[in-house]
């Protein structure tokens, strides 16, 4: 059983308790206000963890307020209403919490200043540990046009290495992005997954000596196993981020 709870994003959540079995970990996810459809393997789809899970929505936070530059981001004004967030879900008892867009790793610092327990904003944090075993990461989003350098400087990629992980987003006038980033009720999911298979595709014929990609986006996941058949990538994603495996429904993937 899984809670969602709404606040505005202009003022601090209430603090609230959903607790789960005894013996099982419970974790937060601060959910961007959307109203797309959300197939399982979707972050914010309840059978995509294994635990009872805290669903915080931000209201009033669009995805195309956070699918942003670092500039942009912080202009949209989201960041306090983010931070109150993360700190009324730490008052209910969660042990972790993750986010429902991988851009928030901009505020990976912020967030994770916000609480004791573990804050975990994007599958994005992967890449400095995959740059240390691999000469090259590629990376999957939602928006290679936002998606900058400033997004994997947070995440802690070192400067030197920006230049090692090759971005590429879906096609921006696709079902995939323009559904979501629109935040439209209806997606046709067949669609998506062609559309997000697409940029797998078109990334691998750029680098066909990619071993490893990290999907950005939380809304990827689905679509996973068909983008492994297309490519023979290992593909990882939030669920394989080390303070999340524990949580998640989903396979963990071996590197």
């Amino acid at each position: 059983m899984n809670e969602i709870d709404s606040i505005n994003a202009n003022n601090a959540p209430a603090a609230t308790v959903f607790p789960g079995p005894a013996s099982q970990p419970v974790l937060g996810v601060v959910m961007l206000d959307t109203r797309f459809p959300r197939p399982p393997g979707d972050v914010g789809h309840p059978d995509s963890w294994a635990v009872h899970v805290n669903f915080r929505i931000v209201k009033g936070v669009w995805p195309d307020k956070v699918v942003q530059s670092a500039r942009g981001l912080r202009a949209g004004r989201v960041v306090p209403g983010l931070v109150a967030v993360v700190r009324g879900l730490e008052k209910t008892g969660v042990q972790a919490i993750t986010t429902s867009c991988g851009f928030l790793v901009l505020l990976q610092k912020e967030l994770q200043a916000a609480a004791r327990i573990p804050v975990a904003t994007s599958s994005l944090l992967l890449l400095p540990r995959l740059l240390a075993e691999q000469p090259q990461v590629g990376v999957l989003t939602i928006s290679a046009g936002k998606l900058g350098s400033e997004h994997l400087r947070c995440a802690g990629v070192p400067r030197e290495r920006v230049k090692d992980v090759l971005v590429q987003g879906v096609d921006p006038q696709g079902e995939f992005a323009q559904a979501i980033l629109n935040n439209r009720a209806q997606m046709d999911l067949a669609q998506a997954a062609a559309d997000v298979v697409a940029a797998a595709r078109a990334l691998q014929a750029r680098a066909p000596q990619l071993r490893t990609v990290v999907l950005e986006c939380t809304n990827m996941p689905p679509y996973r196993a068909q983008i492994e058949a297309a490519t023979g990538w290992q593909v990882l994603s939030l669920y394989d981020l080390p303070a999340l495996r524990r949580f998640a429904a989903v396979p963990e993937v071996t590197p």
